[in-house]
């Protein structure tokens, strides 16, 4: 049975969406806009619309008019109807075409003097990943002094499921600092969150599970899905200026309710892809949401150190007393991308079914980055205080780059972090990621971070690089759309 969007969420996300000129049939506006969350990605692929007459009701039209709109969005392919059930929405089929681009634009290398665009520049600047590339002093001094502890380490095989506890109480330390009660036995060293998500999957769900998700979402946690045979529910994150928060909570009730989904993985700490935070009341009540359907809530901190304007409110697991709440962290974004060291932190049962889990996967985090990442976490605000003004000043190189280079392009400066979301005013992410490396810049295609090819009008930048190549990056990537934009006569998808 397909999840089935309410009424009232339709008709709130809608916003504007009467017509203003006469001559224009309010069936088409509605139309065109239910178009637009679909292809947003605020309408998820494969949910069901509301019944004609609920939606009728919600916006006081007459049901004719619903159901010109629904025939309308059939005949342009955004539903899909089956037999026997309601109709579900859908993408249609990319005219052929669309955003054309060269065969060979998705491909192209890049050696130091390669010739882009017909002017000889530096290898293309690499904008997909978002992580610090570059260890500071600190990082180096870390394994120095991990190199100078590792012998006391010899005499046994090296080899700990759960991690070293050094390590597990500097964690659980951090955990306490942050108002969560957490005791050693609660802790898990893995190898990077992302080993940390997979393991949970694998332990907490079977094969067909429904997976509730935030849309657009981190998209390593959606492959992660994917390969344990699980399904991602996704449920769409709400605009930036919304009220009272990003995440719309009665949906996502909604979501669990229809689905049995039996996890719920959300980032509420600058977000990634969005950057947005969750506000303290909405921590509240998504745990005691989750207590109430039975699904258990896997929270991923991996950004929750990366604050850049003002500290998060207090981890969501804070509102339990740490209690039947699952969290997962990591060392990679906050100090170096290639300090692979995560972790997660639940009850000591659960801790176990993972270790005895993991065997079939790996037996262990090298003891070397293990014990690196316990003398960054002795150190956190050392390290952290001066990343933060770096990244300070290389978020306002990039809001300055595209409002130069990109000023149609929409965009919030995120609070925290370690990228943006920009809207463009065309949904051309796939084409513009195909095509940009012959302009010398690769990115990530906004449909990376969501569920069936949403997000075409979106693509995510970090700020992770020096300010100079982030403006080279902006100044490239800018060329490559100008080869995409409708104004500039190159054959489109109709808008």
């Amino acid at each position: 049975m397909a999840r089935v969007l309410g009424a009232s969420t339709l008709a709130r996300d809608l916003g504007q969406w009467r017509p203003t000129s006469r001559n224009r049939p309010v069936y088409r506006a509605l139309a065109d806009g239910i178009r637009l969350l679909v292809n947003d990605g605020r309408i998820p692929l494969g949910v069901a619309l509301p019944s004609e007459r609920d939606l009728a009701g919600v916006l006081a039209l007459s049901r004719t008019t619903v159901t010109n709109t629904y025939a309308a969005l059939r005949e342009e392919g955004y539903l899909q109807s089956r037999q026997g059930s309601r109709s579900t929405v859908a993408l249609p089929p990319r005219p052929e075409g669309w955003a054309s681009v060269p065969p060979s634009a998705g491909a192209a290398s890049f050696g130091p003097t390669s010739t882009l665009t017909g002017t000889t520049r530096a290898a293309a600047i690499d904008m997909t990943h978002a992580a610090v590339t570059a260890p500071p002093e600190a990082v180096t001094a870390a394994y120095q002094a991990a190199l100078q502890a590792l012998p006391a380490y010899y005499s046994g095989h090296g080899i700990d499921p759960v991690g070293l506890t050094v390590l597990r109480r500097a964690i659980a330390r951090r955990y306490e600092e942050r108002g969560v009660p957490t005791e050693v036995d609660q802790i898990m060293v893995t190898s990077g969150a992302q080993q940390a998500w997979r393991l949970l999957l694998e332990v907490l769900g079977s094969p067909g599970d429904r997976v509730v998700v935030d849309h657009p979402t981190y998209p390593n946690a959606l492959e992660a899905i994917r390969r344990t045979a699980a399904r991602a529910v996704p449920v769409p994150l709400l605009p930036a200026d919304a009220s009272p928060g990003r995440w719309d909570l009665g949906s996502m009730h909604d979501a669990i309710r229809q689905t049995g989904a039996s996890l719920v993985y959300v980032l509420p700490d600058f977000h990634n892809p969005t950057g947005a935070v969750m506000s303290r009341e909405d921590r509240g009540e998504l745990v005691s949401m989750t207590r109430r359907t039975g699904a258990t809530l896997v929270v991923d901190e991996s950004m929750a150190d990366l604050w850049l304007d003002a500290p998060p409110p207090p981890p969501v697991a804070a509102a339990t007393h740490g209690h039947g709440v699952v969290t997962v962290g990591s060392a990679s974004k906050s100090y170096w991308g290639g300090l692979r060291v995560g972790w997660i932190r639940a009850s000591p049962t659960l801790v176990s079914r993972l270790a005895t889990s993991r065997a079939a996967e790996d037996i262990g985090t090298p003891i070397m980055d293990q014990l690196a990442c316990g003398e960054l976490i002795a150190r956190h605000d050392d390290v952290l205080t001066p990343r933060r003004d770096v990244l300070r000043r290389r978020r306002g190189a990039l809001l300055d780059a595209v409002g130069e280079e990109l000023p149609d392009w929409r965009v919030d400066s995120p609070p925290g972090g370690l990228s943006m979301w920009l809207r463009m005013p065309a949904p051309v992410s796939t084409a513009l990621a195909a095509v940009a490396p012959a302009h010398g810049v690769v990115v990530a295609a906004g449909p990376r971070f969501g569920v069936e090819g949403a997000f075409e009008h979106y693509v995510r930048l970090p700020f992770t690089q020096s300010s100079d190549r982030i403006t080279e990056a902006v100044r490239r990537l800018a060329s490559a759309y100008r080869t995409l934009d409708p104004a500039a006569g190159s054959p489109r998808m109709v808008l």
